[in-house]
Formats: C-alpha cells, structure tokens, sequence
C-alpha cells in the first residue's frame, strides 16, 4: 500500500507552484512573462532572445535568476519583486486539499525557488494559510536554486529536518533527485509521470494522492 511506503514519514516538504495549486490556472505564465521582459530591459536584448535565455537559463541552472546572477551579475532582489509582482486571481480556496494537508502527521514546510512572501500570497488565495510549520524562499537558500543539492541542505538544515524521515511533494522532477540521494520519499506531482529512479511516486492527482495517505 502506498500508505505504508509513508509510515515512517514525520516531515513533508511541499513545492509551490504547480504543485500546491494545479497546473491548469497557468498562474506561473504571469511569472514567465515578466521573466522575459526584465531580461529584456537588463541585458538589452530583444524579446525573442530573452525568451531564448530566460528558458535556457532555468534549463541550465535551474532557474532564470540563477543563470542572470552567474553570468550577468543580476541583483536577485529587484528581479524577484518585480517578476512576483502577479495577479493571483486565478487562484480559489481548495478547502479539501487543505484538510487532506492539515492531516498529515508531523511537520510540514513549503519550499520554494520564489520567494517566501510570494509562497505566503499563493498559500492565502488557496486557503492554505496557517497549515505549514514554515515557508522557505529561495533567499533562505542564499539564492542557490533547486536542484542544486547545496540548496537543499542548506534549507534542511535551517528546518532541523531528518531527510530520512521526510518526503518531496515536486512538479519538476529534476528537483527530486537531491531529495532522493538525501533518503527521503519523492513524489512527482505533474500531469504526465517521468520514470527515473529517483523518482517513488507520480500522482497527477495531489489531493487525491494525500487522501491515501491520511
């Protein structure tokens, strides 16, 4: 049973977007757009290169930031407020998703590649406020993006958390590899499963993967 691959579980790390809200509300597009537009106006390029690099970036580093901050020296701060600066209109209250949460034993953070006020914008439009025992940005990782492993720990570490004891809830499979190689349970939240080793469980169904759970 799936329930028992969980039993030792005392400490559930959450991803953000396109992981605690669905896919479908396309909120992350917003983001994308600003991306583009604020690689636009720092390196001066046109809009079809800054998608070009905005995209190769994230392929390359994990994340656009990342790749702006190596390679152009970007200040991350005015990038993260301005690409965050979103409507979250799209978003509705999930009242099943947040009792499903609320049920797990242990503690239970949000870690994100965006920042921890934007995580806690998202959390309120979703109705999922006060249920996380904390909420990581990815300034609380000194701007080192998933997947690197050196972000992982250092968010780990801030939290006291047992990876062996402790499970990744993820859209993005890449950042469940560094989870995996830590001990903890993995699990890939996204419309179409990835087969990799690192890789425990898919679901395309997070509330419904959490209600087997409880």
């Amino acid at each position: 049973m799936v329930k028992d691959a969980f039993s030792h579980v005392t400490a559930w790390v959450f991803d953000l977007d396109n992981t605690l809200y669905p896919p479908e509300t396309r909120l992350f597009d917003q983001i994308e757009v600003r991306m583009t537009r604020y690689v636009m106006e720092s390196l001066g390029v046109d809009a079809i290169e800054a998608d070009r690099l905005r995209r190769h970036y994230w392929q390359l580093y994990g994340t656009t930031l990342a790749g702006l901050m190596r390679e152009h020296d970007v200040d991350p701060g005015p990038y993260l407020t301005e690409v965050h600066d979103i409507s979250f209109d799209e978003l509705v209250p999930d009242a099943v998703l947040s009792a499903r949460i609320s049920r797990l034993p242990g503690r239970k953070i949000v870690y994100t590649n965006g920042t921890a006020r934007y995580a806690e914008r998202v959390l309120e439009a979703r109705g999922l406020s006060g249920l996380f025992d904390a909420v990581y940005g990815v300034e609380h990782a000194g701007f080192l993006p998933k997947p690197e492993r050196a972000a992982f720990e250092t968010i780990f570490a801030r939290d006291g958390i047992d990876t062996t004891r402790a499970a990744m809830f993820e859209d993005d499979h890449r950042n469940l590899a560094a989870p995996h190689e830590m001990g903890m349970r993995t699990v890939h939240v996204a419309p179409d499963a990835h087969e990799a080793e690192h890789i425990h469980h898919h679901t395309d169904d997070l509330t419904g993967f959490l209600r087997n759970l409880a």
